[in-house]
């Protein structure tokens, strides 16, 4: 099961970082159709939020077709359609460990890491657009 936890300092609310980490679940496979999300008390009791908000990112969330509500039971993965086949993440995901462990090992910290990655990646993106 997924456990949700946000980040106070990023300016996403706090409904849409709810709804980007389900995706990315899904995404990474780590989610798969069937798997219940945690409650929305469970989610209010562990990351001190409002019931509202969880509701409202449940409701985007199945919006989009990625769950399905059941009145009384809980809210389901409907979809795991935006997941990354494991062939294709695992080469990806080993290359880009070894480019963090390097980072590392010459002295940048998580914060420079993650702004190398970023700027490197709208690069690529925008490059793509282009």
């Amino acid at each position: 099961m997924i456990e949700f936890y946000l980040d106070t300092k990023s300016g996403v609310s706090p409904y849409l970082q709810i709804v980007q980490q389900v995706r990315r679940a899904l995404k990474l496979g780590l989610l798969h159709e069937g798997d219940q999300l945690p409650t929305v008390k469970d989610v209010v009791s562990r990351v001190a939020i409002n019931p509202n908000t969880v509701s409202k990112a449940y409701r985007e969330l199945e919006h989009e077709g990625l769950v399905i509500a059941r009145a009384g039971v809980g809210t389901f993965i409907a979809s795991s359609a935006l997941a990354v086949a494991q062939d294709v993440q695992v080469p990806i995901r080993h290359d880009l460990l070894k480019w963090i462990e390097q980072a590392r090992t010459l002295g940048l910290d998580d914060e420079s890491i993650e702004a190398i990655f970023r700027d490197c990646f709208r690069s690529t993106s925008t490059a793509v657009l282009a």
